[in-house]
């Protein structure tokens, strides 16, 4: 009898890596809470939602869904970083928990009480980068403390969100939605972090595969101001967005951004989708920035089209080229997309372009239609083809999961 077929086999799977439940977690609530957004853009959303609706989507795709991405890649990963057994087990499912107990107290928000709710959802963020602190310092793996630290500042800036609902600061300073924006500009300097070391090197491990000299070439004047360009146009679209320095800086961002991604050798790679992926993902980056420079400059590019072109492109993009490969990788798995999964890669770029351009014209809410249904069926997919594979053991039943080119 295979461990497939074992009995109590896709448990004991479930919990032996972070990735397994934060994926499927991830998908399931991309599906749930996109299907409850259409319903509320059309009138008809359930009246236990908090008043805010807009804040209240704003932060689930960015705690709920973003972060449980973060949850199961930083967890399975630091094992790789460290050489330390992973977060698993009872430790594991005290996390996902702490995920789901946070998302029924904020989709409840509009009737039970602000402490309770901003009580239960810190848990998981903070338990997060507890855990994610512990086993990297433990290691004493230094070159990977600026994870820590943007980790520890998701629990940072989800209290200053919590804090506004609980009237503990002046509500004129819209904290709120201060907290949000930082929220979502961390993610894309995590991205940028991120996908500045994975990108280039799992291209590199491919080319050379491939019998390939040419490499991605990275380092230099670029990687030294592309981490500094981006935080600070993010700081600066998060307090003074209408600022013009805040569009040059959103531009340089861009640039520098573009100019990082044409060295990665990214057209080399057209023919595995689930590596070309990741560089189109990454696209979306100075795409995203050229937009906000755009439109704070007043170009005519409406603030909505350039935000979804960062967190439905750049995030949400990165995020299932991410997970579909690391779920590949990480059991025993060849890194090829399947046909489905490609599909859905075709869906997301469809949801990310009806998004930005639904502000143009009369058709705003078919576009919107288009954007939320592909988002959908995109994870549907995922669900259908990751499902049994995050729910069962690794096939080559090899102990421990580390993935071929998972060490960057």
């Amino acid at each position: 009898m295979s461990d497939a077929t074992a009995p109590g086999a896709p448990k004991a799977a479930l919990w032996s890596y972070a990735f397994r439940p934060f994926f499927l977690l991830m998908s399931a609530f991309a599906v749930l809470s996109m299907l409850v957004w259409m319903f509320v853009m059309h009138g008809r959303g359930p009246d236990f939602l908090p008043a805010n609706t807009v804040y209240w989507h704003s932060h689930e795709m960015l705690i709920g869904f973003a972060l449980a991405a973060v949850a199961g890649f930083t967890l399975t990963a630091v094992a790789t970083w460290t050489g330390r057994p992973p977060v698993s087990g009872h430790e594991l499912l005290l996390l996902v928990l702490a995920w789901i107990a946070g998302r029924v107290a904020i989709v409840a928000s509009g009737i039970l009480p602000a402490v309770w709710v901003a009580a239960i959802d810190m848990l998981f963020p903070v338990l997060l980068a507890a855990f994610l602190a512990r086993e990297i310092v433990l290691a004493g793996n230094r070159r990977n403390y600026p994870v820590v630290i943007v980790v520890s500042l998701f629990a940072v800036f989800n209290a200053l969100y919590h804090s506004s609902t609980l009237g503990m600061i002046a509500m004129h300073w819209q904290v709120d939605r201060v907290a949000l924006y930082l929220l979502l500009h961390l993610l894309l300097a995590l991205i940028t972090v991120i996908g500045g070391r994975i990108v280039p090197g799992f291209t590199a491990n491919w080319l050379r595969a491939k019998g390939h000299s040419k490499l991605p070439r990275q380092g230099g004047v670029i990687d030294r101001l592309v981490i500094p360009l981006t935080l600070s146009t993010g700081l600066f679209a998060t307090l003074v967005p209408y600022n013009p320095i805040t569009g040059y800086l959103a531009l340089g961002a861009a640039l520098t951004h573009a100019w990082r991604l044409l060295r990665w050798r990214g057209l080399s790679t057209l023919s595995e989708p689930l590596l070309f992926v990741l560089h189109v993902a990454y696209a979306w980056l100075p795409i995203g920035y050229l937009l906000t420079a755009a439109s704070v400059l007043g170009l005519g590019i409406p603030p909505v089209a350039a935000l979804h072109a960062l967190t439905v492109g750049a995030i949400t993009l990165m995020v299932l080229a991410m997970s579909s490969r690391v779920a590949l990788a990480h059991t025993g798995r060849p890194l090829h997309a399947p046909r489905a999964i490609v599909a859905a890669y075709w869906l997301m770029l469809i949801a990310v372009i009806a998004r930005v351009i639904s502000p143009y014209g009369t058709t705003y809410y078919q576009l919107l239609d288009l954007a939320a249904g592909s988002w959908i069926a995109c994870f549907v997919i995922f669900l259908w083809v990751y499902g049994p594979i995050l729910l069962r053991r690794r096939i080559d039943e090899i102990p421990g999961e580390n993935g071929p080119d998972d060490q960057a």
